[in-house]
């Protein structure tokens, strides 16, 4: 083994990582004035120095959840029906990361679950994936009035959930779901076809930008692009690349 696999395998430069993980989280949960306290089973991982199980993640995000679920730090409190947090897997390799709820994710408390969310369902199956393996959530928690764009104090008030949910689920892959997402996930303000295409860094994260499906209903003929974009996606998590024909159709 030469010097250079040496210093990738290099167990303590792993646990600089989940320390670094840690101490994030500890931040981001002590901006809402919440107090972390880890169970006997976390303090032993702590002490055991391993990253966190699906357990320890749901311990982890568990108060920040509730703190949202109650949450009055913007004006999107006030006609909203449901704080849609997200759903999924937190051992995803990808999370999916939209714009905001609509009228039936206001409605549920579910992300993705109007005709927008039926045709992601279809491209995450595509890819070779059911919905409950990947994790999905918004850039704001609740439903902008009348669907319109978040605005930023809006996104700033939501942005330390999203960043926890993030930096403690911990995926492979970030794919954001339009230009809302990926400008204010990276503060990068370009058009779309500038932003596609290019595999970005999220807090050492990959981060892959396509369409929202939400356009894709509208436009059709983007979902080409966006199996595109998918693909890349696959082949940043090594793995196999469906046929053309079973990217998801166009149909809405």
């Amino acid at each position: 083994m030469n010097r250079e696999e040496t210093k990738k395998s290099d167990p303590r430069q792993e646990l600089d990582g989940v320390i670094g993980q840690t101490r994030r989280l500890l931040k981001t949960s002590q901006d809402f004035g919440i107090t972390m306290v880890p169970s006997s089973r976390e303090k032993t991982a702590a002490q055991n120095e391993t990253a966190l199980d699906s357990s320890g993640k749901a311990a982890a995000l568990e108060p920040l959840r509730q703190k949202a679920l109650s949450c009055q730090a913007c004006k999107l409190a006030q006609g909203r029906n449901s704080v849609v947090w997200g759903e999924g897997s937190l051992d995803a390799e990808i999370v999916f990361v939209g714009e905001g709820p609509g009228r039936d994710e206001d409605m549920q408390g579910r992300p993705f679950v109007g005709r927008a969310g039926e045709l992601l369902n279809r491209m995450i199956k595509a890819m070779g994936f059911e919905r409950e393996q990947v994790y999905i959530c918004n850039i704001v928690k609740c439903r902008p009035p009348m669907n319109r764009v978040p605005e930023p104090d809006e996104v700033a008030a939501c942005h330390p959930y999203l960043e926890a949910q993030l930096t403690t689920i911990r995926p492979k892959v970030i794919c954001a779901l339009g230009k809302t997402a990926i400008t204010n996930l990276l503060g990068i303000d370009a058009p779309m076809g500038k932003l596609r295409g290019t595999v970005f860094d999220w807090k050492g994260i990959s981060l892959v930008a396509t369409f929202h499906p939400a356009y894709l209903l509208r436009n059709p003929a983007a979902k080409t692009e966006t199996w595109e974009d998918l693909k890349q996606v696959l082949k940043i998590l090594g793995r196999p690349i469906r046929q053309a024909q079973d990217k998801p159709d166009a149909g809405g």
